[in-house]
């Protein structure tokens, strides 16, 4: 492939072929391998004098993606996109296997433009949440009293299961539009309350969009974003880092947009879950040892819409398992485990975070420690929360936490391999 010869990416609507500009048209004619999913190559007629070959997409697509254009190098290609080929669709893959200056993209309006114009809604004004190849849960952190949605769906059962979703948390009396469609000669619309769905799935169009307009029923049901869920939102054997500490330690591993999380030492799953509900680009992958409690995390992450939360076991024997470098590490469990902090620091990149909780003495000892090797922040944090003493209200205090937290630089990363050096000598 060269430079002069791009790869066309055409975005197509619901409309098909009608509904393409004259310069889609031509790219699509023009090309001697048409590329796409078989429904997307049905919308294309056979026109006198085309002989381009037609490649439906392979399963799975994306390892097949590098073989399958060189093998088509030198040739005219175009490949057939939904709607707006750069919102949640394929240019922006074939952007990392081919390189920008190898597309050339025509697009088309998104599904999400053409719902906020039949609800009349300010696209600006209204969240995304993409529920393709999701678990539907994913939308809960979203769902807040009076928030408006716009939901990609992930087939005919995505909005039912997003109705049972939004009645169990709460918000049985939201609005949801499915919008079936968008842009085609079929388009449609159905308008349902959430707790009174009862829309069978083989009614509901497959190429839908949900606009989703948020009501609590009865008292106010807040989950937010920001860390420190109440102890009560999570389930389990009560093996978490409790709301006022986890607030702190989330606010410790600073998370931004788009970072990766080691949570060592899952426990219920309570720091990894709130660090992944700050973004929906952040990611986490959970430690824990006992069957049981990854099974309660699992479960926790699923009720707090994080579904995609990865658990693992023992650590820090599964950080093998692992190939993605952590932007950040909490140990909350283990601290004391002979070559648990050793591990983690190894795995950290110069600028990645490290975050480490203790409550006995002996692990206490062993962050002062690091701490003086490594430098940082070491904090002792109490908590005392007030409970009824008879008629009376005392304070009752929480086992003192001390954390320590950390960035690895580039020096101390130095610092450690000449101290391992020193006592291999």
């Amino acid at each position: 492939m060269t430079a002069d010869e791009p790869v066309v990416v055409v975005g197509l609507g619901a409309d098909g072929w009608e509904g393409l500009s004259d310069s889609a048209k031509s790219a699509v004619l023009g090309a001697q391998v048409l590329m796409g999913s078989s429904r997307q190559l049905d919308l294309i007629p056979l026109v006198d004098g085309s002989s381009a070959d037609r490649i439906a997409w392979p399963t799975p697509m994306l390892p097949a993606l590098p073989g399958l254009f060189d093998a088509h190098a030198g040739r005219r290609i175009c490949v057939l996109a939904s709607g707006d080929p750069m919102f949640h669709g394929i240019g922006a893959t074939l952007v990392r296997v081919l390189g920008v200056d190898n597309l050339r993209v025509i697009s088309h309006p998104s599904s999400i433009a053409l719902a906020s114009a039949r609800m009349g809604w300010a696209s600006a004004d209204a969240e995304l949440v993409s529920l393709v190849n999701r678990d539907a849960t994913t939308v809960l952190p979203s769902v807040t009293d009076g928030a408006r949605l716009l939901v990609l769906s992930n087939g005919r059962a995505t909005p039912g299961e997003v109705a049972e979703i939004l009645t169990s948390a709460g918000f049985g009396r939201s609005t949801i539009t499915v919008l079936g469609q968008l842009g085609g000669a079929h388009e449609s619309r159905t308008v349902v309350q959430a707790d009174e769905w009862d829309v069978d799935a083989a009614d509901v169009d497959p190429l839908n969009v949900l606009a989703v307009e948020c009501v609590v029923s009865g008292a106010p049901h807040r989950l937010t974003r920001v860390p420190g869920l109440p102890d009560a939102a999570y389930s389990g054997d009560g093996q978490m880092t409790k709301q006022e500490i986890r607030a702190l330690t989330i606010c410790a591993l600073a998370p931004a947009p788009g970072e990766y999380l080691w949570d060592v030492g899952g426990g219920s799953g309570t720091v990894a879950i709130e660090w992944m509900r700050t973004h929906p680009r952040c990611t986490a992958t959970s430690f824990e040892q006992a069957a049981s409690r990854i099974s309660q995390i699992e479960g926790n992450a699923r009720a707090l819409g994080v579904p995609s939360l990865d658990v693992l076991g023992r650590a820090p024997e599964s950080f093998a398992e692992v190939t993605r470098t952590p932007d950040a590490i909490f140990v909350g469990g283990g601290v004391t485990q002979p070559g648990m902090l050793d591990a983690c620091w190894d795995h950290l990149e110069a600028g990645g975070r490290l975050v480490a909780n203790a409550v006995t003495a002996e692990s206490e000892a062993l962050l002062l420690e690091w701490f003086t090797r490594f430098g940082g922040t070491l904090r002792r944090l109490q908590i005392q929360r007030a409970e009824p003493l008879g008629t009376f209200n005392v304070w009752r205090p929480q086992l003192p936490v001390v954390q320590w937290s950390v960035t690895k630089t580039e020096a101390t990363a130095g610092a450690d391999a000449d101290h391992t050096e020193e006592d291999a000598q």
